[in-house]
């Protein structure tokens, strides 16, 4: 009965089909590989686009877009691949895009991703377009992703090599009225970064500018801790610079280190350029190491040439104050005069041989057209009061065919809060010097002025090397000036001055022909000029004259030689640059005919005349009365030189 029972169920079992194991699994595989053929069939990368655009947008906090298709290659590097790509640009930002670009293909090393970091490789950019914006209310600018203190932030990207092509880059600063494009192709470099070559145009500070040159990739100003390599020419109006460093912090502009060579017309146009309130120059050429840390700025080692005179030393601008503050170390070698002129306000000599600038060739060509000599040009009040400065300028040798007996300078020109000191303002001149101390004040208009000039040892020889009449010559010229005006120019402040101007020299002796012809005795001079010169000793010289709103009237004037006294009186206007001095020479020898005629002193300061006065022949009795006022005045007879143990006289014999 058992066997019975058991029998249709040992049947049952036996009409089952039993599979092999192998045929199993390939049943599974096949099953699995259909599934992965379904998937793959129907997946598209493009279903993580989303996904990976709220992960940039959280990221950088801004919205980023794929407008085109996403595709992803795996392997060892995964390369991400997508189309038409935009960045949102900063809230307050016109613009709607930071940047934008057609393509752009991304190598990423897999492994970070599992710590959410992001690897980038290779950064592969075709047509991109890039707009970086400083922001109008504030520091900073649109490359500004993250708010916070970014430096306690750990970045999660990170971008080893950007390759561009086609690219595009625009920097705007509506405050400074700076906007810049530049196209960007990036230059095979091996296996690191790959710089850009670059070709940009536009307006810096509203100057039209060119910007040829090379720098590191672009997207390495988001970096504020790698520097950004530059090899760059620039040119701003007529300004060109060329720099090759590193910057920190690029559109910020904080921390730089640059080789840089500075070339322009003139240095007063770095005024709008840099905002540096220089004086007007003859053009310029300098190159030096320009480092800048914050609002510190160090142009160092620098030498090059302004106008005809060489320059070196070092600057510095320290912008963390109410002002900025320009401090400067410069020396000449050779200092040509004429490239002073912009601190007068008149433009450099446009001579034959003289540097000078298309514009300043027709400023000296109007001025030398002009009847008057002194600089009219106003000062800019408004530059007097941009920045404070300490700045000492020294020149070796001075070159001046004008004026060769100018021999070196000393200068330390101080500018704080608009009022101006410059002391010392030193001149080597002709084996002496020639010492001021000039205080200026411009804080409002019109500039209030006091100068006060100091002249010792100045030999009377060397003030005429080149005239003949001179050799021989002896003594020594001191004296002292003092002036005080207010005018925003150098003709306005000598056109009101009030003060005094007192110059005289002790011993000395000068050629006898000169006496002679000073007194017009026609037989001595004929004498002289036949037979030789010979030399006359000088009792004295000195002139004195008081100075009130821009006249100068002579107080005493009197030469005094063994030979001749000439006395003198008149006055010199500085308003209107005349000379009206008559000078009355009195022969001390016989002679039928000496004329004793006054030599008449007139004409302008650019075209003086020297003419006998007959008419004045006969005012014996004005003359007589001018005998009597020929001692120096006291302030002058500490300066006179005359010699060991001996005590000048001059004019005694005559004023008893």
């Amino acid at each position: 009965m058992l066997a019975g029972m058991n029998a249709p169920a040992s049947r049952s079992r036996a009409r089952r089909p039993r599979w092999p194991p192998s045929r199993r699994a390939a049943l599974v595989l096949a099953g699995l590989a259909a599934a992965i053929a379904l998937l793959l069939a129907l997946f598209d990368w493009n279903w993580f686009k989303a996904p990976l655009e709220r992960a940039v947008g959280a990221a950088t906090g801004r919205q980023f877009r794929i407008a085109g298709d996403l595709d992803v290659d795996l392997g060892r590097t995964i390369t991400v691949s997508a189309d038409r790509l935009s960045l949102a640009n900063a809230p307050w930002s016109s613009h709607p895009h930071m940047g934008t670009a057609r393509r752009m293909e991304v190598d990423v090393a897999p492994w970070p991703l599992l710590a959410l970091r992001l690897h980038m490789k290779e950064l592969r950019a075709i047509g991109p377009d890039m707009r970086l914006e400083a922001n109008p209310d504030g520091p900073g600018g649109n490359w500004d992703f993250i708010g916070g203190d970014r430096a306690e932030r750990t970045p999660r990207w990170r971008l080893d090599r950007l390759w561009i092509q086609d690219g595009r880059l625009r920097y705007s600063d509506a405050a400074a009225r700076t906007g810049i494009d530049i196209t960007l192709d990036s230059v095979e470099a091996g296996d690191g970064p790959a710089p850009v070559a670059l070709a940009g145009k536009g307006r810096w500070r509203g100057a039209a500018c060119r910007l040829p040159g090379s720098a590191a990739p672009p997207l390495d100003l988001a970096d504020a801790a790698t520097p950004y390599r530059i090899d760059l020419e620039a040119r701003a109006g007529n300004t060109r610079a060329s720099a090759s460093g590193t910057l920190t912090h690029p559109f910020r502009f904080q921390v730089f280190d640059l080789q840089l060579a500075l070339a322009g017309q003139d240095l007063e146009e770095l005024y709008p350029l840099l905002g540096l309130a220089l004086p007007p120059s003859p053009p310029y050429a300098l190159d030096g190491r320009l480092r800048r840390d914050g609002q510190v700025w160090c142009y160092e080692g620098f030498k090059g040439r302004v106008g005809d005179s060489d320059l070196a030393g070092d600057v510095r601008i320290d912008a963390r104050g109410e002002r900025p503050l320009f401090t400067a170390r410069l020396l000449s070698r050779r200092l040509d005069l004429d490239d002073l002129a912009g601190f007068l306000g008149a433009p450099p000599s446009a001579g034959e041989g003289e540097t000078a600038s298309p514009g300043q060739q027709a400023r000296a060509a109007r001025r030398a057209a002009s009847p008057r000599l002194l600089p009219d040009t106003p000062y800019d009040l408004a530059k007097l009061n941009a920045m404070d400065a300490d700045v000492r300028w020294r020149a070796q040798a001075i070159h001046a065919p004008r004026l060769p007996m100018l021999e070196a300078m000393d200068a330390h020109l101080r500018l704080e809060g608009g009022r101006l000191h410059l002391q010392p303002l030193d001149f080597a001149v002709a084996g002496g010097q020639v010492r001021a101390d000039v205080r200026m004040d411009a804080r409002r208009a019109p500039i209030a002025t006091h100068a006060r000039i100091a002249v010792r040892g100045v030999e009377l020889p060397k003030l005429f090397p080149r005239a003949e009449l001179a050799q021989g010559t002896a003594g020594r010229i001191a004296g002292n000036i003092e002036l005080r005006g207010r005018g925003d120019s150098v003709a306005a402040i000598l056109g009101g001055a009030d003060g005094q101007v007192a110059l005289g020299m002790g011993r000395g002796r000068i050629s006898n022909l000169v006496m002679e012809l000073a007194g017009l005795d026609v037989a001595e001079a004929l004498k002289f000029m036949l037979t030789g010169d010979r030399q006359v000793p000088i009792r004295c010289a000195f002139a004195d004259f008081g100075v009130e709103d821009g006249t100068m009237t002579a107080r005493a004037l009197a030469l005094d030689s063994t030979d001749t006294l000439v006395v003198g009186e008149g006055t010199v206007d500085l308003e209107r640059e005349r000379l009206d001095l008559l000078l009355r020479p009195r022969p001390k020898d016989r002679s039928i005919l000496a004329l004793r005629s006054p030599l008449r002193v007139g004409g302008t300061f650019k075209d003086p005349s020297f003419r006998p006065d007959m008419a004045a022949l006969g005012l014996r009795g004005a003359f007589a009365l001018a005998l009597g006022s020929i001692t120096p005045p006291a302030a002058l007879l500490a300066t006179f030189e005359t010699g060991p143990g001996e005590d000048s006289d001059c004019g005694g014999r005559y004023a008893r």
